[in-house]
């Protein structure tokens, strides 16, 4: 039988020491991107794999690692995964997906996973505390990377994008294509990231000089249906909104199927941007306009990060922000004076 690669045999091929191959396939940042790359290739070419079960014994880790998401079923969540995968794959680690569905009880249990050793470490991204092992997650003990979601007042390691700043740059554009009467539907609030969205909506009108109608502003909570009921109160008010913002996709999405059902068009008669870029954004008739998130590089760099501290690194002392874009599709359109609506244009 064919004798197994070990990390010695890569460390012998290209004249390095065991423990600096070790830690270039654990993807560490204090090995040279040239030596990983160089690592990485040798090994494929040897068809190294990590013998995990020797590995379990000696380091008494589980090489495993946690997401836990809010809902398994938004497949916002699929590109996030890929990217944690992969990265965590390349350092022999496997990913379990913790579907928490918004139930405490649930995001209890993968803590307790956590703490008993199950998991080597979590990307959290519900955005919410464990009412058990608190302490021993802000004590440092229990290795967890919170992942675009927000929680304040927290010293987790944050991994996020510029909520407050992205949702302004949306409306914006809505602003600057001449909507003035703009509606948003906001996340689950009090959650941070929804407050934030909410906070970039009026910041951007109140920079335009825009009014802000108290029935302009609908609570929503991330679904379909939320989106749906915000449409029909929205379109049903005496001075309805000529554009919404709404705080993800799948909300504007839904928005747009009641719009449409209830005899409106979308972008002649109101305008539409969402939030998130989801897959089904751009297949959509008309095409959404939306903030769209790097989710397979936040992915990767949240198991980075994640991977450093397991490693023994600091976490950062401030949050890593992604970049994200504003992507201008067929759901937003110039606002149509009134003699553009006699002439039906």
């Amino acid at each position: 039988m064919t004798r197994r690669t070990r990390i010695k045999d890569i460390a012998e091929r290209l004249g390095l020491s065991p423990a600096t191959v070790s830690r270039a396939l654990a993807e560490s940042p204090l090995v040279a991107k040239e030596t990983r790359d160089r690592v990485r290739e040798v090994a494929d070419e040897l068809h190294y794999r990590p013998n995990v079960s020797a590995r379990n014994l000696r380091t008494k880790r589980s090489m495993a690692v946690l997401m836990v998401v809010r809902d398994v079923v938004n497949p916002f969540y699929l590109e996030i995964l890929k990217g944690v995968e992969a990265t965590a794959r390349a350092a022999g680690y496997a990913v379990l997906m913790g579907n928490a569905e918004n139930d405490p009880d649930r995001e209890d249990e993968y803590f307790d996973m956590l703490y008993d050793g199950h998991a080597d470490g979590m990307i959290l991204m519900t955005g919410k505390w464990p009412r058990r092992h608190r302490n021993a997650v802000e004590a440092g003990g229990l290795p967890v990377v919170v992942a675009l979601e927000m929680i304040e007042g927290s010293r987790l390691p944050h991994l996020q994008i510029d909520n407050e700043g992205a949702a302004a740059e949306a409306v914006r554009h809505l602003i600057e294509i001449g909507h003035t009467r703009i509606a948003h539907v906001t996340g689950p609030l009090p959650e941070v990231m929804s407050v934030k969205r909410m906070a970039g909506y009026i910041r951007a009108m109140k920079e335009a000089g825009l009014t802000l109608p108290d029935d302009y502003v609908v609570k929503g909570n991330f679904s379909l249906h939320s989106g749906m009921a915000a449409a029909r109160f929205l379109m049903a008010l005496e001075e309805p909104p000529t554009a919404l913002f709404a705080a993800n996709d799948e909300m504007a999405l839904g928005a747009i199927h009641e719009m449409r059902a209830l005899g409106f068009d979308v972008p002649g008669d109101i305008s539409v941007v969402g939030f998130d870029n989801l897959f089904l954004s751009d297949v959509f008739y008309p095409p959404l306009t939306t903030v769209a998130q790097p989710r397979a590089e936040i992915g990767r760099r949240a198991m980075t990060l994640l991977l450093d501290i397991l490693a023994g690194g600091p976490p950062p002392a401030e949050p890593v922000i992604v970049p994200t874009s504003l992507k201008i599709r067929g759901t937003t359109a110039p606002l149509k004076t009134r003699t553009d609506q006699k002439q039906g244009v």
